[in-house]
């Protein structure tokens, strides 16, 4: 500090009082110092929010992936914690593949009915495989039982 100091002020100030017109160090680091905190509390509020998706990944479906993902974006949006408990939950759940056996089965029920679904593509609709029978075709007669006289 430049000047006459008062005779009872202490000799020696601390480094962050500061005379006037000088540049004030200690503002300019507590400054820096709460930028730097509140980033890195943005950076660790997002992380938590996307810890569902990232635990999602690799280990499940894609519809369960994504399900968990609009759970978390709606959490993020609506900051309503139960959307983000439901998606943690349903990231750490294994969700059995029900399509793998029907595809079989559709594959099986098209040989069966004579037609040949090529290997590497999806099986077609059962709807639009199945041929309706000919309006000529006569059904097979049935024996006659003694309640049917």
């Amino acid at each position: 500090m430049t000047g006459d100091l008062n005779p009872l002020a202490a000799q020696h100030v601390p480094y962050f009082i500061t005379s006037p017109g000088e540049t004030d160090r200690m503002l300019w680091m507590v400054g820096i110092f709460l930028v730097g905190l509140v980033m890195l509390a943005g950076v660790i509020y997002f992380k938590l929010h996307a810890l569902p998706e990232h635990l999602s990944h690799g280990r499940a479906s894609k519809t369960q992936i994504e399900i968990v993902g609009v759970l978390a974006l709606l959490a993020l949006f609506t900051h309503n914690s139960m959307f983000w408990v439901i998606a943690l939950i349903l990231a750490m759940v294994r969700i059995p593949n029900f399509e793998a056996p029907l595809n079989v089965m559709a594959r099986a029920l098209l040989r069966l009915a004579g037609h040949q679904a090529p290997r590497g593509a999806p099986p077609a609709p059962v709807a639009e495989a199945a041929e309706p029978p000919a309006p000529d075709m006569a059904l097979p007669d049935l024996p006659a039982t003694a309640e049917g006289k």
